[in-house]
């Protein structure tokens, strides 16, 4: 009783880092009861939460991560107020929940670091749900039945098995977060182009090695993470720029001027020198680089499927390439031009 009372602070009560291994809030007083609206039981020793949770009939906020759980019991589903469950780093699993857990009011929902191996059914049926995160699990999936969290605004999964995912995902129209890093996601379906309201994209920590053209049209996309998958790997090593020597600029001069020259007017090394230089690939630049140049990413249509990004070399800074869609061609495709070329590029670095 003592820890109870000394645990308040208006509608809160405390209860976290007390090294508790078991609760019972039977002799707590009903005034207590009904003005407690948050509930903190984190960091404690707890492996089961007390039946008696359910006496408190205003229950909104309820935090019990970082304990030894190993199963909700049924009583949790009497909190019909209750809008915020809390249970990361313990050790539930998908038989860890009651049968009824989906009938909850829920509108977030964290199990993170915890040993689910499937996102259990009851989560499915949680119709007001708007934060569902269970990233540190053991998940290989994600079900079809995703598309049923119509009113899911954030969704995390990062640190799990995940390879593959599904097309439903792309039927939540209020989803702005969607976080699948640090999985072995191999591709992402065009579908999620659908996902209209999504701000942020994280896929870093993937098997990416190309990502479909349709990404490019998420018009409300502010991030998309893609560091640590082939795509960036093998294609982003080294994005320094080595401004040109004297050397350099004499011979750029020289051939975008179009000034003649031959043995009889300068050493050989110079004159092979020269030959080498190599044109700058935008069409709208006459500009030509030897030594030092500017690496840029495209992205460009591969087979009329997908789009891969692509190493540039430009001339300078100030240059950018319009890239044609088909390498085979020098038209601009119309998606090029509707897509800034600066957005093209953070959204292949992130």
């Amino acid at each position: 009783m003592e820890v109870f009372e000394g645990a308040y602070g208006g509608d809160i009560m405390d209860l976290s880092r007390l090294n508790l291994n078991n609760l019972n809030f039977d002799n707590l007083s009903d005034k207590r009861r009904k003005e407690t609206r948050q509930i903190l039981l984190c960091y404690n020793r707890l492996t089961v939460l007390s039946e008696s949770i359910s006496l408190f009939e205003n229950l909104e906020f309820l935090d019990i991560s970082c304990n030894a759980l190993g199963v909700i019991c049924d009583d949790i589903t009497r909190l019909t107020k209750l809008r915020t469950l809390i249970a990361k780093n313990n050790r539930l699993d998908e038989f860890s929940l009651p049968k009824d857990f989906g009938s909850l009011q829920l509108e977030v929902l964290n199990f993170s670091g915890n040993r689910f191996e499937e996102i259990p059914t009851q989560f499915l049926q949680l119709q007001r749900l708007q934060s569902l995160s269970l990233g540190g699990n053991r998940l290989k999936t994600i079900p079809a039945e995703i598309e049923n969290l119509t009113s899911l605004e954030l969704l995390y999964l990062g640190g799990n098995l995940i390879s593959s995912i599904p097309v439903e995902l792309a039927n939540l129209p209020y989803l702005s977060y969607l976080v699948l890093c640090d999985n072995r996601i191999q591709s992402v379906p065009p579908q999620l182009n659908r996902l209209h309201s999504l701000r942020s994209l994280s896929l870093h920590n993937n098997l990416l090695t190309y990502l479909p053209r349709e990404i490019l049209s998420l018009v409300q996309l502010q991030e998309l993470s893609l560091r640590g998958n082939p795509l960036v790997v093998r294609f982003v090593k080294d994005m320094t720029y080595d401004p040109p020597s004297l050397l350099e600029l004499a011979g750029r001069a020289i051939k975008t001027r179009n000034l003649i020259y031959s043995a009889r007017d300068l050493p050989a090394h110079l004159v092979t020198y020269l030959d080498l230089a190599s044109k700058c690939p935008n069409p709208k630049c006459a500009g030509v680089y030897f030594d030092s140049c500017v690496r840029h990413i495209k992205f460009v249509d591969f087979c009329g499927k997908y789009r891969l990004p692509l190493m540039h070399y430009l001339c300078s800074p100030e240059c950018t390439s319009p890239c044609s869609s088909n390498p085979q061609s020098d038209a601009d495709s119309d998606d090029e031009h509707s897509v800034p070329a600066d957005r093209l590029q953070r959204v292949l670095l992130g």
